[in-house]
């Protein structure tokens, strides 16, 4: 299988303070990988540095075979990686549509003069630009919803437009940190069903952050396990389970 993401060496260090430190790690294209650790240890910092949100002190990063250390958020997302954030980032105050539609324009080819006069390519790539939205929405079941602001959407709902936006990005990659988090039980039973759905509907590649061990080992072909930065244990399922440092740090510990 051919690697699509990879981090070679890299450290995180702020003030003093490694946030990661010597982290290797690998994603196949097609794979579904799982990060866990304990609270603090490292896993949003590693989506950060995915996404170009930090820099790297030292290492390297590179999707589909090229370097993105020292590219924009942007650049990285019209590359091909999308995320969700563990806490929701929706566009509170905009429709449902709307916050579906923003996420289509990283794609949109029309220029500046053809937006402010409304010619040539506009209308077409607009009306593309809706006819996509409101086919995620329907993926998402939230149709029926697409004229409601986003902030009056229940949790799980908004949860699922979060991740309806990131598809919209047309990404190779999706990044979802602690998609489940706030869930109930049958909740995180749909999640589960709606990511594996997703990832072969879209042909995607998929790490997940989460602290719901049963989605984790539900789901994930591989797992890798953080501590205070450094990673402590790789594999499948059933040999993170058995791997006594992940038992002493994470699975058997407090949270």
């Amino acid at each position: 299988m051919a690697e699509l993401l990879k981090a070679e060496n890299v450290s995180e260090v702020f003030g003093g303070l490694k946030a990661v430190s010597d982290f290797n790690f690998y994603i196949n294209r097609g794979e579904l990988v799982g990060l866990i650790g304990p609270n603090g240890a490292g896993k949003t910092t590693a989506f950060n540095l995915f996404t170009g949100v930090y820099m790297p002190t030292t290492g390297d990063i590179t999707f589909d075979g090229k370097s993105i250390v020292g590219l924009k958020p942007y650049q990285i997302t019209k590359r091909g990686i999308a995320r969700t954030f563990q806490n929701i980032r929706l566009f509170s105050e905009l429709s449902v549509l709307d916050n579906v539609k923003i996420a289509y324009h990283t794609n949109l080819k029309y220029n500046l003069v053809e937006s402010v006069f409304r010619i040539g390519r506009y209308f077409r790539e607009e009306e593309e630009t809706e006819e996509e939205a409101r086919k995620l929405l329907k993926i998402f079941h939230l149709e029926d919803k697409a004229d409601e602001q986003a902030k009056n959407l229940p949790y799980g709902a908004q949860r699922r437009l979060e991740i309806a936006r990131a598809l919209a990005t047309k990404p190779k990659l999706l990044l979802l940190d602690e998609p489940a988090a706030g869930m109930n039980p049958q909740e995180t039973k749909e999640l589960m069903d709606m990511i594996q759905w997703i990832r072969k509907e879209f042909g995607l590649t998929v790490l997940l952050i989460e602290h719901d061990m049963s989605l984790v080992m539900g789901i994930c072909e591989r797992i890798y396990v953080l501590e205070y930065g450094m990673i402590i244990a790789e594999g499948t399922p059933v040999e993170i389970q058995k791997n006594p440092e992940v038992i002493r740090a994470y699975l058997g510990g407090e949270d």
